[in-house]
């Protein structure tokens, strides 16, 4: 079927008898078994539908994990200077939050930088190595959410005898940089064959971890899972294995009034729900990104490890007003665009403009993704060069292709991971880097189809349904809310709401839906929905509308197939 934004949809096809077999094995119902199946989930991730498990530790055994922590603990018994370099997401703000705290706590002297994204750039440079050697003067420096591709950087540090420890998650390539250890999930040594899907601060929380049990400390960071949680939420790691282990732990015991920054994060944002992903990924993390955005992502960190709780209070006041303004940048951008630009084309989305705002590129780039389901490079002017931000689909490793794209010499710079990196090229290079991520793109992408899980009737769509739905939550990143399709459905009552989405009822046989669609307001399907008095069958996602405490159903319209029936 061809939707009206011109998307290939098919019901996901699946064997009915291994399906039968799922459900007797497991007490599963018929739509839980075939999302089993198809996403291939672990007896781990099945016993997880109806129960909690223990979060284990993975790398207890590892050698790199093992070595640094040896490492950690010579610097801290012997007091020696210690700086740690992260990255100004949420992160790499997180996890050197976590490594500040337990290094703190442990009576020994700590550092922080977080390189500005304006002065500094992306990562460490050897240019900023060598100014913070002269501030800092460190014995050991601590690389968080950056470093796996910082090979000049650290080969200097070596030239100086300091020592060096990279704990990052982003895409690298041989020869690996010459740390003294260097723990990322994508180098090719088999005992992380299981974990390329963890984000640096869960990395870190693991290190840590494994450092207090093999030293006998106290417990120090059993409180921080919420932090890991959010890290895993704001970087768009996958949700499936331990990252679904520790979101459902984190959901089911998490009080907030406990936790002096998130309840106050919750107050000024007026949030009267439970706490979900949702919270997490669109309310709390853009508030902590704007830091970095707009200003400098330093203040975050200072956010997460003060002992005052006026300075916490005020940190949080400022980003927030920090926050307030990115959203009035990125909606001045938006709404200059050309949608109509975009819509026809088959390929990665390209957006230049010379004068955009370097700090917003990135949630640009995000935003003309999510609308039109393509991969999308945003780039800009920044002094002699173009820099840009790449946010990509679940079927396109950008981070991959921004790696060879240096080795191209496509690129001047670039880092990143499977669906988000930052670049820099020389002009008179965007074309020919253009041609080649379209035809990467072009190969991924021939054969693809958008997938629905079943044909439901309007009627199905009831509490014990969402119910059943959700026991295989929490969704995110490849693990997607269900998409089902309904047949033969007309849209009453439609109204724009905040000039950005629309609100109507999904109607058939008399029975209405309170729905919902985000698509943009220039896009068909859009327009279909506030204009059309014609039937469609509609892709949906269904939704627990929670608010003040109080849930209703809701469906998301996600895209419309022109249907001449009549109900």
């Amino acid at each position: 079927m061809i939707s009206v934004s011109g998307k290939h949809w098919e019901e996901i096809k699946s064997n009915k008898r291994i399906i039968d077999k799922i459900k007797i094995d497991h007490s599963l119902n018929d739509i839980q078994s075939k999302i089993v199946l198809t996403r291939n989930y672990s007896d781990e991730e099945i016993f997880l539908i109806k129960n909690i498990i223990k979060l284990n530790n993975p790398f207890l055994n590892s050698k790199d994990f093992l070595i640094g922590c040896r490492l950690l603990k010579t610097n801290i018994e012997n007091k020696k200077k210690i700086l740690i370099i992260g990255d100004y997401d949420v992160d790499g703000c997180m996890a050197t939050s976590l490594l500040v705290n337990f290094i703190t706590y442990n009576n020994s002297r700590v550092d922080y930088y977080i390189p500005d994204r304006f002065k500094d750039g992306y990562g460490a440079s050897k240019n900023l190595i060598i100014e913070l050697i002269k501030k800092f003067n460190p014995n050991l420096i601590v690389f968080l959410d950056c470093g796996s591709n910082s090979n000049d950087a650290i080969k200097y540090l070596k030239s100086k005898m300091i020592k060096t420890l990279v704990i990052d998650h982003h895409n690298t390539v041989f020869p690996y940089p010459d740390a003294d250890v260097f723990i990322n999930p994508k180098k090719k040594e088999i005992e992380y064959n299981k974990y390329k899907y963890l984000c640096t601060t869960f990395l870190v929380y693991l290190f840590l971890d494994m450092y207090t049990k093999i030293n006998n400390l106290k417990n120090q960071i059993k409180d921080d899972q919420i932090y890991v949680l959010l890290a895993t939420v704001a970087d768009v790691m996958p949700m499936r294995g331990i990252n679904k282990i520790l979101a459902k732990n984190v959901l089911n015991s998490f009080d907030i009034g406990k936790n002096f920054i998130l309840k106050n994060f919750f107050k000024i944002l007026n949030i009267k729900n439970r706490l979900t992903l949702y919270e997490l990924g669109y309310k709390i993390a853009p508030l902590i990104n704007a830091a970095g955005r707009l200003e400098n992502a330093n203040q975050i960190v200072k956010l997460f490890t003060s002992n005052s709780e006026n300075q916490k209070l005020s940190i949080c006041k400022k980003i927030y007003n920090l926050n307030q303004k990115r959203k009035l940048i990125e909606n001045e951008i938006l709404n200059e665009l050309d949608y109509k630009e975009f819509q026809n084309q088959n390929s990665v989305l390209f957006f230049y403009k010379s004068n955009l705002h370097e700090g917003v590129i990135g949630i640009i780039a995000s935003r003309i993704k999510d609308y039109f389901n393509k991969p999308c490079v945003v780039l800009t002017n920044s002094n002699d060069i173009l820099k840009g931000s790449v946010r990509s689909t679940s079927n396109f490793n950008v981070g991959e292709y921004i790696q060879k794209s240096i080795k191209l010499n496509l690129l001047l710079s670039g880092g990143g991971h499977n669906l988000a990196a930052g670049i820099t090229l020389k002009k008179s290079q965007l074309i020919n880097f253009k041609i080649y991520l379209n035809n990467q793109y072009k190969k991924i992408n021939k054969h693809f189809k958008n997938l629905y899980f079943s044909n439901i009737s309007i009627n199905s769509v009831a509490v014990d349904f969402l119910k059943n739905i959700e026991l295989l939550g929490p969704y995110g990143n490849n693990n997607p809310t269900p998409l089902f399709l309904i047949q033969n459905v007309k849209f009453n009552k439609p109204t724009i709401t905040k000039n950005k989405f629309i609100n109507c009822f999904i109607n058939k046989n008399k029975k209405n839906i309170k729905s919902v669609s985000f698509n943009h307001l220039q896009s068909k399907i859009s327009y279909e929905i506030l204009n059309s008095k014609n039937c469609f069958d509609v892709i949906v996602k269904i939704k627990n509308n929670i608010w003040n405490n109080n849930s209703s159903i809701e469906l998301e319209i996600i895209d419309l197939i022109k249907n001449t029936n009549k109900t």
